[in-house]
């Protein structure tokens, strides 16, 4: 006949301890992640006297849309001792200055082909033309092993 003891009371009371604590903190059945995927095309452009011979001057930056014909406007005022500056396209519609159309319309960066000036004292002193293409995302689902 088993006669029990306290030690081994304590020792089975123990294993049963690390049993349950085991089954408690043991890691539930793993769920794939979930990834939120954000994407932004913009592009720099800018203007620059390269000898500074202007001092303070206004720098009115247009983009056109080819495929809609709209046409966005930034003015930037250039600063004397600052040569030169760059803006990005499209500029957020929350910052104080953006490239929006004549009637407050936000500039969006839609794909399709733009192209680009930028006006000082009226005439145009630099240009170009820019893609912004259709975007793809890829994202993997990690899931359990």
């Amino acid at each position: 006949m088993l006669i029990s003891t306290p030690a081994t009371f304590q020792r089975a009371l123990r294993v049963a301890g690390l049993l349950l604590a085991l089954v408690v903190f043991s890691p539930t059945t793993s769920r794939a992640q979930t990834w939120l995927v954000s994407t932004d095309a913009y592009i720099k452009i800018g203007v620059l006297d390269k000898f500074g011979q202007l001092g303070a001057y206004t720098a009115k930056f247009v983009v056109i849309n080819q495929a809609t014909g709209k046409e966005y406007v930034l003015v930037r005022q250039v600063p004397n001792g600052q040569k030169g500056i760059d803006v990005i396209f499209p500029s957020e519609a929350t910052e104080a200055d953006y490239f929006k159309t004549e009637k407050g319309e936000a500039a969006t960066a839609k794909p399709g082909q733009y192209t680009w000036e930028c006006q000082v004292k009226g005439k145009k002193v630099v240009g170009g033309r820019f893609n912004f293409s259709e975007v793809a995302n890829d994202v993997t689902l990690v899931g359990k092993n």
